[in-house]
């Protein structure tokens, strides 16, 4: 075979080259492809946990307040349509209930919203220990609830408890914290206050330190005292991480559940329902009285209480906004 005859052969076996621009623009179309949709994978994880354990359930507790749901038989649905609705708006413990958790709301956030501004306030300074400190003020949060209610209980024991120890000593008779209405809240706000103070201030600590320090200097140049400073500087600054603070708060406030049960072990949150929350009240319904159909329109008035107050704060917010930028 000659030279010539050996080249036509491997030539005819050679598979064929796509011609250059036909191999980029696919290469091409591909990465345009993957930039398209590659931000909607890395999502899709979020999404798909979020349909599975958040969507569904609260469209399917939606329906399920629609009928009437006993623990017994979970299977057995019976039309009732706003029955249930009507039930716990007829209920004078629902109202209770929801008092109750607007008053232990007050007392718990606004105490533990000032306080913890103070503390940041304090810790911006440079004082020795502030690494100690501020691992400190986060030790309240990690304590389990359990935990931290049962040895409330046992400082609010009305014959027994150090609270009315240290009472006694200045005069003041024994309270009894458990059975009192305006006593047991008090007892009940002061063990949210204690868990969520050190967690808020160093929220809010994290927020001033991103204040420019020449703000600072300016107002110290201008001759503004600390306390100036501290009104016209750090609370502007402040503004957005406090609304933050605020609308966090009354939804945990909103959705009190496991100091009210565990401050007594009772589900009715005392013998005459004087602490008892929403939370409690819809457990109290559906694993108390099993009615699965009743809780779930509790969860779902939760909700809409819940949306209307973080509306109403942001709206405050925005209006406050508003006059400031208009000044």
């Amino acid at each position: 075979m000659t030279l010539t005859g050996t080249a036509e052969a491997g030539a005819a076996k050679a598979p064929p080259v796509p011609p250059p621009g036909r191999a980029g623009g696919r290469a091409s179309a591909a990465r345009r492809a993957w930039r398209t949709f590659s931000p909607y994978a890395y999502l899709a994880p979020f999404f798909t946990l979020f349909a599975a354990f958040g969507l569904f359930p609260l469209l399917y507790t939606a329906y399920v307040s629609l009928y009437r749901v006993e623990l017994q038989t979970p299977g057995d649905l019976q039309w009732r349509g706003f029955g249930n609705y009507a039930s716990i708006f007829g209920d004078e413990f629902f109202w209770t209930a929801l008092r109750n958790t607007f008053t232990i709301g007050v007392l718990s956030t606004v105490p533990q919203l000032a306080m913890a501004l103070g503390l940041a306030h304090l810790l911006n300074y440079k004082l020795r220990g502030r690494t100690f400190i501020r691992t400190a003020m986060l030790l309240p949060y990690a304590t389990s609830v359990a935990a931290a209610t049962l040895v409330f209980a046992q400082l609010f024991g009305r014959d027994f408890g150090l609270i009315n120890y240290v009472l006694g000593l200045v005069g003041i008779s024994p309270v009894d914290w458990q059975t009192g209405t305006v006593a047991s809240q008090i007892a009940v706000s002061s063990i949210v206050i204690w868990r969520w103070t050190g967690y808020n201030a160093l929220i809010y600590l994290a927020g001033m330190q991103s204040i420019p320090s020449e703000l600072y200097e300016a107002a110290e140049v201008d001759g503004a005292s600390r306390w100036r400073q501290f009104v016209h500087v750090t609370l502007p600054g402040l503004r957005p991480t406090i609304v933050f603070t605020v609308v966090v708060s009354t939804i945990g406030a909103t959705q009190l559940f496991g100091e009210p049960l565990l401050f007594e072990g009772s589900i009715s949150g005392g013998i005459s329902h004087q602490y008892q929350t929403l939370g409690l009240y819809m457990y109290e319904q559906g694993w108390g009285f099993f009615h699965l159909g009743r809780a779930a329109a509790i969860a779902w008035v939760m909700f809409v209480v819940i949306v209307l107050l973080v509306g109403v704060n942001a709206l405050l917010a925005r209006r406050r906004s508003r006059k400031e930028a208009g000044r």
